[in-house]
């Protein structure tokens, strides 16, 4: 056999048939017997993976019209993986009990069908002879696998396509296209030649952004939001910047952006945008259990549009401690108000207020914060925030009863590359904090800084087994410890520290049993995380903690360490967590602690 000229685009079977119904119920087919020649294993699972008949009869399928349509799809179907997999020159026979498919007339079809035998001939594997791509945008990549002598795969074809028209889309020529292709299959040298014409066409730019459905959302705010760069060169990532400004206030279920079918006379392109809003109120609760810090419920109320700006306002409202047996009982009730693009489509403006009555078992504290700042999207990874405000608290501690007015100054950072945020299994979370402190009333000033790294790496292909590991490390500087407020102080045990240990059972010894907050804190983390079926995974977890009497962590100061097991149910919010622990070092707890919540421990 010589070349064989193939069609541009490969040819799939459609077969549309109109079949008389049968008088009587069918059986379910019983066997489906499929065969490939050869010792290719790969391509014997992709065949058996991608067979028709085989899901049919995994479905139970019971009507003969149902599983002809399937045996008949096949020819098609598998053609498709032989060219993917690099055959050319393969037979694909499909018996439906003993009779070709292809051969059984559509209007007299068997009241029954037990078995269908499918056989597949690859025939020789090919490799490309020639594998070009022209023109090519500046710094264009193909793939590895579209090269002379490379096995010569469809999917590698249709791969480098992709890649030469993302190339020249990117470098600004918004309307590229793929105007002519060539492919030959020589089947006396087994080779298969590609030659795919690229018609780049003009470089573009941005026009005009139109609003093409309605919202609640006034439309200057949207195109404040939106930040269209209109008369800066085209680009694909430009559009899903875009996109991703308005995703992220939340006030929108959908964001589509569709470019014009045509660039105008003067180069430029315009482009559709297409919103469905959100619901714009929204409200949850969140509970969580330990055996030794009792209940905690928490719940929050959200307003999406608060003022027809994509404004988001949000009360949240948490009790702790029930039950508990250190402490009391925990009140706190804030309210955030977010103004997204205040100073640029990146930038949201914010105000927050906060209440809280902490009875912790060192501590009493009732405070208040108020403030305003604004946050910072650099990208998809990385924020910063940045705010002013005043803390103010009356507490009793061991040093007494006292009073702190503070003005602050906090600055965060976070860069999240975690791959879910509610279960991850790869990438990393990083987010530290400084807050700067300056009295207002007869104390002294000072600064706290705070940092929690987190990092998960998968043990195998399928993310059944996990590592995950998590650093959290804070100091607070200020002349006298007098001048701190207890709540800025750190103390380690308890669930969201150290599993196993008490809550914030570790801390600077005072005398007479009492303790006070440390100046400075470590906590260190790590969990093996398996997963056992769909649903149901199982972890096991050691945590330990660190406090100083000073800040930088010099001074005088203990560990203590914990570990344990854990049952995780994954639910649509995240895993439902049980974990059991005890204590494995340090003098501050005994025995077997529970806690019971929603989402990982980190």
């Amino acid at each position: 056999m010589g070349k064989t000229s193939l069609a541009p685009h490969w040819r799939r079977i459609y077969l549309s048939t109109a079949l008389a119904v049968c008088g009587q119920t069918a059986l379910a087919l019983e066997t489906v017997e499929i065969t490939v020649q050869g010792l290719n294993d790969d391509l014997k699972s992709a065949i058996e993976s991608a067979s028709l008949v085989q899901t049919a009869k995994n479905d139970g399928e019971t009507d003969p019209r149902d599983v002809m349509a399937a045996a008949l799809a096949e020819y098609g179907r598998l053609t498709e993986i032989l060219y993917a997999n690099g055959y050319y020159g393969g037979v694909v026979s499909v018996k439906v009990d003993g009779r070709e498919a292809g051969l059984i007339p559509v209007f007299n079809l068997p009241k029954q069908i037990n078995t269908v035998t499918v056989s597949v001939d690859p025939g020789p594997a090919f490799t490309f002879g020639q594998a070009r791509v022209a023109p090519l945008a500046p710094g264009t990549t193909l793939p590895d696998g579209f090269k002379s002598g490379a096995a010569a795969k469809s999917t590698e074809i249709q791969a480098a396509a992709d890649a030469a028209h993302l190339a020249w889309r990117q470098a600004g020529h918004a309307k590229a296209n793929l105007t002519g292709q060539k492919i030959t299959a020589d089947h006396n040298r087994r080779q298969l030649s590609a030659d795919l014409k690229f018609s780049p066409g003009p470089k573009a730019f941005f026009g005009r952004m139109t609003q093409t459905t309605p919202s609640a959302v006034r439309s200057d705010r949207i195109a404040r939001i939106a930040g269209f760069p209109t008369g800066t060169t085209f680009s694909p990532d430009a559009l899903e910047v875009v996109a991703n400004r308005l995703r992220r206030t939340g006030a929108f279920s959908s964001v589509a952006l569709k470019e014009a079918d045509a660039l105008n006379p003067d180069n430029t392109l315009d482009v559709g945008l297409a919103l469905a809003d959100e619901k714009p109120r929204r409200f949850g609760v969140g509970a969580e259990l330990s055996s030794l810090e009792g209940v905690g419920v928490s719940a929050f109320w959200m307003h999406r549009n608060l003022f027809g700006g994509a404004e988001r306002f949000r009360v949240d409202g948490e009790v702790t401690g029930i039950g508990g047996q250190h402490g009391g009982i925990d009140y706190r009730l804030g309210a955030r108000l977010e103004q997204p693009a205040t100073f640029g489509p990146d930038t949201t403006a914010f105000g927050f207020a906060t209440a809280a009555y902490e009875d912790e078992p060192a501590y009493i504290s009732r405070n208040v914060d108020l403030g305003v700042g604004m946050t910072r999207i650099f990208s998809e990874t990385l924020t910063g925030e940045i705010g002013v405000g005043v803390h103010y608290s009356d507490t009793t501690d061991v040093f007494g009863d006292r009073e702190f007015f503070h003005l602050t100054l906090p600055l965060g950072l976070t860069w999240d590359r975690r791959n879910d945020l509610l279960d991850a299994t790869s990438g990393s979370f990083v987010r530290a904090e400084v807050t700067p402190f300056l009295s207002l009333n007869d104390g002294g000033s000072g600064a706290r800084a705070f940092v929690d790294a987190r990092a998960y790496g998968a043990l195998d292909t399928g993310d059944r087994f996990v590592v995950a590991g998590r650093v959290q490390a804070g100091t607070v500087y200020s002349d006298d410890v007098k001048d701190i407020p207890p709540e800025y102080l750190f103390f380690s045990g308890g669930g969201n520290s150290v599993r196993g240990q008490p809550y914030q059972s570790l801390g600077i010894p005072v005398g007479n049993g009492d303790l006070r907050g440390a100046q400075s804190y470590l906590a260190l983390s790590t969990e093996l995380r398996a997963t056992i079926t769909d649903t149901i995974g199982l972890v096991a977890f050691a945590d330990a903690g660190h406090v100083s009497d000073d800040s930088l962590f010099a001074g005088e100061g203990g560990w203590h360490a914990g570990a344990g097991l854990g049952l995780r149910y994954k639910t649509p919010i995240g895993p439902l967590r049980l974990d059991v622990a005890g204590p494995i070092s340090g003098d501050t707890g005994d025995g077997i602690q529970i806690y019971l919540g929603i989402g990982q421990a980190f």
